[in-house]
């Protein structure tokens, strides 16, 4: 089951966050790349010391603890976030009427 969603995602091209058990850790923010036999291929970026690297992981299917997908996120910050009723009442699912 869990080789199907891994390939499902590989195929949307989603970012993904993957739990390696052997190695007891996670990647963040990482995309599955490719998939040959029982390889995965895993793209990721870190910053360490105000430095960015971007790595690649080859990981063996069976070390794939979990596999998750981000499905929202808020900025960060103490910017104003957006809510429904900033919308264009066109694109509102309820839009509102005069006299409501």
């Amino acid at each position: 089951m869990l080789d199907r969603k891994i390939y499902q995602m590989y195929k949307e091209g989603c970012d993904v966050s993957v739990f390696l058990r052997d190695q007891q850790r996670w990647i963040e923010d990482a995309q599955i790349i490719g998939i040959e036999g029982d390889i995965v291929v895993i793209r990721y970026e870190m910053e360490e010391d105000y430095e960015n690297s971007s790595w690649e992981e080859f990981v063996r299917l069976e070390s794939i603890g979990a596999v998750s997908r981000k499905l929202a996120s808020v900025p960060k910050g103490y910017g104003e976030i957006p809510v429904s009723d900033d919308c264009p009442e066109a694109e509102q699912i309820y839009p509102r009427h005069e006299g409501d």
